[in-house]
């Protein structure tokens, strides 16, 4: 097992299934042709877009009534300049006992792991009561329009399931006294966001006093900017921060709505990564990435647009996102055309049940321990697809004792992305576990 999942997951990085976004991007239609080969059974194989592919599979269990459980991994990776890398970004060279390479985090590690463990299923070596279902989408780099979106939209009765596994799967956490595995439970909204100004045209050598649509967008983003973030602790945000292992002074902060920001400032002190994961999982963020304005240096601009990154916790709806825009803009806004670009509400799933058993106890046997802890995550997945239709989902995996949590955040569409052989098989370990116990 230990020498096939690696050897997978390098075939999946050599494969540069690259997504930058254009429909003619992501080439999954390779990974699919490599799954198939390691499974040796035939597949459903969709394509809404020419080499968009996903593949899906369903082994019916021995009981209809038995809950059914569904693996869902994504074959695309994002983009990587190689001239940033110690090495190729696609050679998955192996250093030091790390496999390098776009994707060895995100997500192409899990999808080797799960397509290991659910093999013997497909071919019948092992059985399950419940419907088990394996479904390599395509495009979740992009939204997902071309993977799961489509399958859960058009293809429910084939990909649907009660509980689901996919990303992300975290690092432990040290805890105040004890280890901690973490579970992603959810995740924050997306509300990307496009704000259009309008001015007037003119001679760009007599300013004073024009209508330029560069410079409203420039105070309007100064306001947003400025501007400090909605926040909220929750009771699951307190159980998350007493894992972190941090001084008992910097927690009690950290769950403290007073003290909050604060205690972030002191963990950047000694973190910044991680203090960085602990803002956006406590706050609305809004990050303005995309600003373009005017067609010419002598001429004053009549149009400028502002796109925004926009992720909202549970609760956070559009309505909300909108009004804080609008206040943060000051009295000029009313002058800004707010524009919904997506309007994904933060999903979450329940604790507790079948899944949520299985998992723990699968750590139990690896770690010697069940302490798991549910984490929202901060960035979207497709889970959320499943999410909306009652599925209950997870994130989970196993890393080697060397992989702190803020360093993996760093890895994630990072220069250097690498995964550690051990992480690889102990996450493969868990979910063979969790399959078997499930």
């Amino acid at each position: 097992m230990s020498d096939r999942v690696i050897e997978l997951l390098q075939e999946l990085i050599r494969n540069e299934c690259v997504n930058d976004g254009k429909a003619a991007s992501g080439f999954e239609e390779r990974s699919v042709k490599t799954l198939a080969g390691f499974f040796g059974v035939e597949g459903h194989v969709f394509e809404p877009s020419p080499g968009r592919q996903s593949l899906v599979y369903r082994v019916n269990g021995t009981d209809s009534s038995a809950p059914s459980l569904a693996l869902v991994p994504h074959l695309d990776v994002v983009p990587a300049s190689a001239a940033d890398w110690s090495v190729d970004p696609f050679s998955a060279d192996i250093k030091d006992g790390f496999v390098y390479g776009r994707g060895a985090l995100d997500m192409l590690n899990v999808v080797a792991a799960m397509a290991v463990a659910f093999k013997p299923y497909l071919t019948g070596e092992k059985t399950s009561k419940g419907d088990l279902v394996f479904c390599a989408v395509a495009d979740e780099e992009g939204g997902g329009r071309f993977g799961a979106y489509r399958l859960v939209r058009d293809q429910w009765a084939l990909v649907g399931a009660d509980y689901l596994l996919t990303e992300i799967a975290y690092p432990g956490l040290p805890g105040q006294d004890v280890p901690h595995v973490p579970v992603s439970i959810g995740e924050k909204g997306s509300f990307f966001t496009k704000l259009k100004f309008v001015g007037t045209p003119g001679h760009g050598s007599a300013p004073y006093g024009t209508d330029n649509a560069v410079e409203k967008a420039v105070v309007a983003l100064k306001g947003i900017i400025g501007t400090p973030s909605p926040s909220r602790v929750t009771d699951e945000w307190g159980e998350f921060a007493h894992c972190l292992g941090l001084d008992r002074e910097t927690t009690a902060g950290l769950v403290d709505p007073g003290r909050l920001e604060e205690a972030i400032d002191t963990v950047a002190e000694i973190d910044p990564l991680l203090a960085r994961y602990i803002h956006a999982a406590t706050h609305l963020t809004i990050a303005a990435n995309f600003v373009r304005g005017g067609d010419r240096a002598n001429t004053i601009a009549d149009r400028s647009t502002a796109v925004l990154d926009i992720r909202s916790l549970p609760g956070m709806d559009r309505e909300f996102v909108d009004a804080h825009l609008r206040e943060a803009m000051g009295s000029g806004s009313d002058d800004v055309d707010i524009v919904s670009l997506s309007n994904d509400e933060s999903t979450t799933s329940s604790v507790g049940g079948s899944l949520w058993d299985a998992i723990a106890v699968g750590v139990e046997e690896i770690e010697g321990h069940r302490n798991i802890v549910p984490v929202l995550g901060t960035v979207a997945t497709d889970a959320r697809f499943w999410r909306q239709r009652g599925t209950i989902s997870y994130g989970v995996g196993l890393y080697d004792s060397q992989t702190r949590f803020s360093e993996l955040l760093s890895l994630f569409h990072g220069n250097d992305e690498r995964v550690a052989i051990e992480s690889v098989l102990r996450t493969t370990s868990l979910y063979e576990r969790i399959l078997k116990r499930f």
